[in-house]
């Protein structure tokens, strides 16, 4: 483990930041890394009493990642103070010569995520499983409604037109993997033209522009152990300006159901949790947006999130991922697609 973090982070450089930073010294101790659902790497560690989590791009660095992690420290800058679960920012070094990459340095999350498994408190508590989905359609709707001028965010995305570029964008996305000469192509997925069409001729006129998380489900999120309230909102790699409602659409497209044959996130034993429904019924009631389409969101997530996943499937049949893991996100985009025509 240690050889593994001496690789990742060279810890002596990260002493001399936190130096300059004015952050408690000494040496670095009990370092651990933190498993998760993301690629980025997790570093927690003490220094000076005190605990910390580095967060940086993987080992090997896609083009976006470096801003993608200074994106991320920006967006939890400024909703610090705010009511949004989120973790706490300590200091960012968006400077690339210290560790090689950007990083930021967060609070450690008194907490875990459901999708490893529950707690003992949520287990031997029905009616805080049934508590969980509420607690997230907070999270968001206190994300939503923060003001994101006054955050100091007007030039974080580009909110004109959001709404009208995204079935374009993913269409672009999806006909890129016919590149991918052995992928069979989008007939494989059920719906796809008349889930794009729906989209295009049913798409609100307006929307009010606001904060949104971008990849909001049960993987990205952080309970406390001895309550059904949210710890954290974490993963904030997608975040951007746009249209908040699209993350109670992420929501619906991935919250299990009765009906889908492949979730894209679960959580076991699935009993006692909301309904989608009584979820898209309690952040109606906390917020001040036309909630009238919002089927219209909860197709375009799973529209989105669906032609995402088959990139993978595309590059298995190529030989370039592993074919199980592309025939598993394959039957979670059909999943999606299914999802998509009931909603329709």
């Amino acid at each position: 483990m240690a050889e593994e973090i001496a690789e990742l982070i060279d810890l002596e450089a990260l002493s001399l930041w936190m130096d300059r930073q004015g952050l408690p010294t000494g040496t670095i101790e009990k370092t651990e890394l933190l498993g998760g659902g993301t690629q980025n790497i997790l570093l927690k560690f003490s220094r000076g009493g005190e605990t910390f989590v580095l967060r940086r791009p993987p080992p090997h660095p896609r083009p976006e990642s470096n801003n993608t992690i200074r994106r991320e420290a920006r967006l939890l800058s400024a909703i610090a103070g705010s009511d949004v679960p989120h973790p706490g920012l300590i200091a960012a070094c968006g400077d690339e010569d210290i560790l090689g990459v950007a990083f930021y340095l967060m609070q450690p999350i008194d907490g875990f995520n459901p999708t490893t498994g529950l707690a003992p408190f949520h287990l031997e508590h029905p009616e805080a499983r049934y508590r969980m989905g509420f607690a997230m359609a907070e999270g968001i709707a206190k994300l939503g409604a923060i003001d994101y001028i006054d955050a100091g965010l007007a030039d974080f995305g580009k909110p004109e037109n959001y709404l009208d570029r995204q079935v374009a964008r993913w269409q672009k996305l999806l006909e890129s993997y016919s590149d991918f000469a052995k992928w069979p192509g989008p007939a494989s997925i059920p719906g796809i033209e008349k889930v794009a069409n729906w989209l295009n001729d049913n798409r609100p006129a307006s929307f009010k522009p606001g904060i949104i998380h971008g990849d909001f489900h049960l993987s990205n999120v952080m309970f406390c152990y001895d309550s059904a309230e949210l710890a954290a909102i974490v993963d904030w790699e997608l975040t951007t300006i746009g249209d908040p409602l699209l993350d109670l659409g992420w929501l619906m497209a991935t919250w299990p159901d009765a009906h889908a044959s492949a979730e894209v996130v679960s959580v076991q034993p699935w009993k006692d949790f909301a309904t989608i429904d009584e979820l898209i019924r309690h952040y109606g009631t906390l917020t001040v947006r036309d909630m009238s389409a919002i089927q219209w969101y909860g197709v375009l997530a799973c529209y989105k999130l669906g032609i995402i996943l088959e990139g993978t499937f595309a590059r298995a049949c190529e030989g370039l991922a592993p074919v199980a893991t592309g025939d598993r996100l394959h039957a979670s985009t059909v999943g999606l697609f299914e999802r998509a025509l009931r909603m329709i």
